[in-house]
């Protein structure tokens, strides 16, 4: 009887008793957030009320550009700059232009990064959120464009930029259009430098290939998000062509931190405040005129 019993409990709750490792409870969709890092389970609205940061690891999930932004700039400060930039298809790449006007109707936005202008804690810059969730915000022509003009407003305008980078690296689609972006940008961060203008980037989760080797490591400040993965070629690749195995770490935000390659470790609850620090100190006319 009691068998029987602890039978239609199990049954009752989701339990599958002739196939164990399938065992699931009956939970309603969108309650539960499943961290990908640490496999806990957590309430939903723990983890956005956390900012979307896993509550038992730290785990800082990927944000959409609009998310991003309105953590980080005052409300109602954002003017955007070059919103009707569009992707062409430069070498005809089959299914390209399908691909992104689906990620379009998808995503909301047009291309793979936001730029324009905002106030930062009343501190006026230029930037750019890259977003992860259209193509991966692989670097094409129109990507690679915004970011160059961002960086030509800013002159115009001696503002510093902050640029937030997320990115699985140059888009294939665009074959050596996609390239050549790399110069582009890096031509673009160069001039603002000589402007004596300052940039700060923000590395998140996951910040490769091309994006990583020009704009994103080319800041005066280089801030972080913890454990977040920031790399050039994929470990397999590198173990691959090195014949050795890499530390567990490697390639962590942590691994960088420790080998001069990042500045500072922000938490996301924490970035806002920092970056205003920064812009704040940084402030042009708030240098003496004994140093210049």
């Amino acid at each position: 009887m009691m068998k029987d019993l602890f039978k239609v409990v199990r049954s009752r709750i989701g339990i599958d008793i002739q196939n164990p490792g399938k065992n699931k409870l009956n939970v309603p969709p969108g309650l539960l957030f499943k961290c990908p890092r640490c496999q806990s389970a957590i309430f939903k609205e723990e983890f956005e009320l956390a900012g979307r940061i896993c509550t038992k690891c730290g785990y800082h999930s990927r944000l959409t550009a609009l998310q991003r932004l309105e953590i980080t700039a005052d409300k109602g400060s954002f003017i955007e700059y070059d919103q009707g930039l569009s992707s062409v298809n430069p070498i005809n790449f089959p299914g390209y232009e399908e691909k992104v006007k689906s990620l379009i109707q998808k995503t909301g936005l047009k291309e793979a990064i936001i730029t324009g202008e905002c106030k930062i804690r009343g501190e006026q810059c230029v930037i750019g959120i890259m977003d992860s969730h259209f193509m991966m915000a692989s670097m094409g022509s129109v990507v690679g464009e915004k970011i160059a003009r961002a960086f030509e407003r800013a002159i115009s305008k001696k503002l510093p930029v902050v640029l937030f980078t997320a990115s699985g690296g140059a888009r294939m689609q665009e074959g050596i259009v996609s390239l050549m972006q790399m110069a582009k940008t890096s031509g673009a961060v160069a001039l603002h430098s000589e402007a004596g203008l300052f940039y700060c980037t923000v590395l998140t989760d996951p910040t490769t290939g091309g994006v990583t080797a020009s704009f994103a490591s080319l800041g005066d400040i280089i801030l972080a998000e913890p454990k977040v993965l920031v790399g050039f070629a994929g470990r397999r690749v590198i173990e691959g062509t090195i014949r050795q195995r890499l530390p567990d770490e490697f390639q962590s935000s942590e691994f960088l931190q420790a080998h001069g390659f990042v500045d500072m470790i922000v938490e996301r609850k924490r970035m806002r405040h920092v970056l205003y620090r920064l812009l704040r100190f940084h402030k042009k006319e708030a240098v003496p005129d004994w140093i210049n």
